[in-house]
């Protein structure tokens, strides 16, 4: 592969997720800490350290297209590993949320699902898994996906026909809207 310097929009593109995230992936010195404390690494195409990498080098449009991101389990424990500070983390929810707006989604199932458990939070205050079950498997075209499963974790009381609701929903509910006030999704 031969590299070449990032064109002025990749390099504006970068910039502007840095700013989103509020790290500098400069920083980064490649020691390798936050991909061995990754509890996901394992599944990742290119482990944290490595996303870290394409961005340095100017291959924004190759981290956008990381199934990484959409791995990340947001857990911080990069972040928290990081002797320079490198928010890896924010960085990869950054990632996602643009990847999103360019509609670079490389797995729907993945996007299907990140889209069914925001609604049930947004309608509900808490995910309700009967319901994220059934909108997923809805999307992507799989209807009967895993419906063995159903009663027998009903039955055992884990997971529930109707959704539970919580507390001050409302709160909840100024949060999304407040998001959207700020052009999120």
């Amino acid at each position: 592969m031969k590299l070449i310097p990032a064109c002025e929009e990749d390099q504006q593109l970068l910039r502007r997720l840095e700013a989103e995230a509020g790290t500098n992936v400069n920083l980064c010195y490649q020691c390798g800490k936050c991909s061995a404390g990754c509890p996901a690494a394992f599944a990742m195409d290119y482990p944290p350290r490595q996303v870290i990498r394409l961005l340095q080098l100017g291959m924004v449009k190759q981290a956008l297209k990381a199934e990484s991101i959409w791995i990340c389990a947001s857990c911080e424990t990069c972040s928290t590993r990081c002797p320079r500070g490198v928010d890896i983390a924010s960085l990869m929810d950054t990632l996602r949320r643009e990847a999103l707006r360019q509609g670079l989604i490389t797995d729907k199932k993945v996007a299907a699902f990140n889209q069914a458990f925001l609604n049930g939070v947004r309608l509900f205050g808490r995910t309700y898994e009967a319901g994220l079950l059934l909108q997923h498997n809805l999307k992507t075209m799989q209807p009967f996906k895993d419906a063995q499963y159903g009663l027998p974790m009903m039955k055992r009381g884990k997971i529930s026909i109707l959704p539970a609701k919580i507390k001050n929903r409302d709160q909840v509910k100024k949060i999304f809207d407040k998001v959207q006030q700020l052009g999120g999704e």
